[in-house]
């Protein structure tokens, strides 16, 4: 294949048609209920991440700019445009490394589909819960299958999944909730890839990391509105040989991955929740250390040292010398991650505040950790590169082991509804009260049933 030529032909129209004539009738109710799950989980971390001071920025500086007033900036009395609404929420679903995760594609839809939906709902003065529901899946899509196709090579390249990729879920999700026709929507794919960007050195400590799904966002919302208006975008944007999103992102895409299955198969059930603020790789090592402890009845006192295999992707993501850089650098790193659950056996927001980021105990635990490329796990391929394998040293001598596959709250090892309602009720009554929360997570249990959603996205505000 010459670099010219088209990596899979038709690719972008054929998601495009999807996307643009996905009806309610056609979604099967498992994958209705779970998308439901999705959305509930994704209003609580935005609601939590709408008080964090990156959020903040965000924010004043959509009302800096001033706009017609269509849309909330959830947990809060302010309003923008949709495109800002999209942004500010964006940010704030992205803002504590608490939203959804398809492992796959690398992509957390929640913090890009739901703001995009339930800002052009609220925008055009309520819609039905079906039509928000439908749009919401055809970006969950949409935008997953394409971070299939980009593989982990686009992140190994240093791109980062969420604004790259998940531009295609802002893109689809707001061409769907808009009606655009077939043609139309492939133009707004066509917009939204030339505008999707993020670099991963974000993740060793800058702000930056929380806004590229607000960026991804507004982009998808640009992306649509102007292909309603006409706008013309590269109509192979994906399967294009030169200049296309997989071949310039990627390199080395598996591009079979953009329509396999494509209405029978539905990645939206493959989406995983996180139950630690931390970025997905190392949730294995964590869940495998608080089990060995727990089992033997030890505590941090008692560890001389701890070793980690794992996923070549998990190293080179998380397993870099920690320094206090910033909470999303303690989010994202490996060894800050184990020895809170070491020191504290918790892993939750309150391990993750700014004041304890350098606490010495913290610091003088972390030497006493080691991780390394484990070859059996990276020979299992990527659907287990979020495994680890564990190995803890007791200072009398003692060596215990404890492998973990998969992670709690994955497709492989999932929680129930029940689990997701109580971290959706710890992250919405950080800004909620207890009767508000609890009415807007009705709501959204029956979301299906809503002949209109103005009485959900009130409930998004908080007044002054």
């Amino acid at each position: 294949m010459t670099q010219t030529e088209p990596l899979l032909a038709h690719a972008t129209r054929d998601l495009a048609r999807f996307a643009a004539g996905l009806r309610f009738e056609d979604i099967p109710a498992p994958v209705v209920e779970h998308a439901k799950l999705c959305v509930l989980d994704g209003l609580g971390v935005a609601l939590f991440g709408a008080g964090l001071p990156w959020t903040g920025h965000v924010r004043e500086v959509a009302l800096a700019e001033g706009a017609t007033p269509a849309a909330s900036f959830w947990g809060t009395s302010d309003r923008g445009s949709v495109g800002q609404a999209a942004l500010v929420n964006g940010t704030a679903g992205h803002a504590f490394e608490m939203d959804d995760i398809h492992k796959e594609s690398i992509v957390h839809p929640n913090s890009l589909a739901c703001p995009v939906a339930f800002a052009f709902a609220e925008a055009a003065g309520g819609m039905t819960g079906r039509d928000v529901l439908t749009a919401i899946v055809a970006g969950y899509e949409v935008g997953t299958r394409v971070g299939n196709a980009a593989t982990m090579a686009l992140f190994l390249r240093g791109f980062h999944p969420q604004g790259t990729s998940g531009v295609f879920v802002a893109a689809a999700t707001a061409g769907r909730i808009l009606g655009l026709s077939a043609e139309q929507m492939q133009h707004a794919l066509g917009i939204a890839g030339s505008m999707g960007a993020g670099l991963m050195a974000a993740q060793e400590g800058a702000m930056v990391k929380r806004l590229h799904a607000g960026r991804a966002a507004q982009s998808g919302v640009q992306a649509a509105l102007l292909a309603k208006r006409g706008f013309t975008g590269i109509l192979d944007v994906l399967e294009a040989g030169y200049g296309g999103f997989l071949s310039s992102f990627s390199g080395r895409p598996d591009t079979a991955r953009l329509t396999a299955g494509l209405g029978s198969v539905w990645e939206t059930a493959e989406v995983g929740f996180k139950l630690f603020p931390s970025v997905t790789s190392i949730h294995t090592a964590l869940d495998a250390l608080d089990t060995v402890m727990t089992d033997q009845n030890l505590d941090a006192g008692d560890i001389e040292r701890i070793s980690v295999g794992c996923s070549h992707m998990t190293f080179v993501h998380t397993a870099w010398s920690y320094k206090p850089a910033g909470v999303t650098a303690a989010q994202m790193n490996l060894f800050y991650g184990l020895a809170v659950i070491a020191l504290h056996r918790d892993a939750s927001v309150r391990q993750y505040a700014e004041q304890r980021l350098a606490d010495p105990a913290i610091l003088d635990f972390i030497p006493r950790i080691s991780a390394f490329e484990d070859d059996g796990l990276e020979a299992m391929g990527a659907p287990f590169r979020h495994a680890a394998r564990l190995e803890l040293t007791t200072r009398d001598g003692r060596t215990f082991r404890h492998e973990r596959l998969a992670r709690r709250g994955s497709p492989e090892d999932p929680v129930g509804q029940a689990e997701i309602v109580r971290k959706f009720d710890d992250n919405a009554r950080s800004v909620l009260s207890a009767d508000d929360a609890a009415r807007l997570c009705e709501l959204v249990t029956r979301l299906d049933t809503l002949d209109n959603t103005t009485s959900l996205t009130a409930r998004l505000i908080r007044l002054p």
